[in-house]
């Protein structure tokens, strides 16, 4: 993403009522939010927050609290298991069409960069990629059913 296009998102954010924009491209992700504040005369004035993050893996979710130790044992398979999101709120195609068999299926050794399905929004079909490599441990979602910005499609066992 260049300083040009990073400019203009953040005046897109600034010229408008949304709180914040995340878009990716070419396996980098950027996010702007904008915060809200009143300043001394009672307006709303908005400093705006660019976060970037390289192509890199995704973070594994944050450990469960301390447990007894006789379940200690499970919950350390758990902490290695990385979700695949959606990013964006539509409705959740496995496969490319129809008739077509899914991108992905359970046990499934898959790579970076590798298409595990398609969201679509407002006519829109966005091909969401994987960023780890691993096994395919868990598909959480049927076809042609809406996900939520943040739902998980996936979870896979990294390599």
């Amino acid at each position: 993403m260049n300083e040009n296009y990073i400019k203009k998102l953040i005046k897109l954010v600034e010229d408008s009522e949304i709180e914040s924009l995340e878009v990716s491209s070419w396996g980098r992700k950027i996010r702007i939010v904008q915060r809200m504040a009143l300043s001394g005369n009672g307006t709303a004035s908005g400093p705006v927050v660019v976060q970037t993050t390289a192509p890199a893996v995704q973070a594994a979710p944050a450990p469960a609290p301390a447990a007894p130790v006789a379940e200690a044992a499970p919950a350390a398979d758990d902490s290695k298991l990385i979700p695949i999101t959606s990013p964006m709120v539509g409705t959740f195609y496995s496969a490319p069409s129809p008739d077509a068999d899914p991108y992905v299926s359970p046990n499934q050794k898959i790579s970076v960069g590798q298409i595990v399905c398609i969201v679509e929004a407002m006519k829109l079909m966005n091909e969401i990629e994987c960023e780890v490599s691993g096994r395919i441990a868990q598909v959480k979602d049927e076809n042609a059913q809406p996900v939520e910005y943040g739902q998980v499609l996936y979870i896979i066992e990294p390599d």
